[in-house]
């Protein structure tokens, strides 16, 4: 149980990251609110990989390049899941695009993220 705390402290911490990227890169750079979130995904994906590498997972001992590889399979299955979802909310509903992101990061997060991370990237049983 405390490595799923770890791992939500992790996401939380990644998500921070990814919001805040993804709300300077609309709002400074004036780019269009999908490739600032995109651009905000891959900024909070490479946070979420060391600290799930180093800290929740402790599998820094294992081969880097082969977790790399695997995270960024199950990583851009994220990305395509939170961008469509984004577009979804924000195009078809009319949501802000930050709510939108915050609804469907929270959803990909607890019902994908963690355990394609757990059993497929750093095989922790």
């Amino acid at each position: 149980m405390l490595r799923y705390f770890k791992a939500q402290a992790s996401s939380l911490t990644a998500t921070a990251v990814d919001f805040l990227v993804t709300l300077l890169v609309a709002n400074f750079f004036s780019s269009w609110y999908l490739t600032a979130g995109i651009i905000g995904t891959v900024c909070g994906g490479m946070v979420n990989f060391y600290i799930n590498r180093f800290w929740v997972f402790d599998a820094a001992s294992k081969a880097l390049k082969w977790q790399a590889l695997k995270y960024i399979l199950v990583w851009v299955g994220n990305l395509i899941l939170v961008t469509l979802g984004v577009y979804f909310f924000t195009h078809f509903f009319n949501i802000n695009y930050m709510l939108s992101k915050v609804f469907v990061s929270i959803s990909v997060g607890i019902s994908y993220n963690y355990y394609m991370q757990k059993l497929f990237i750093f095989s922790v049983k």
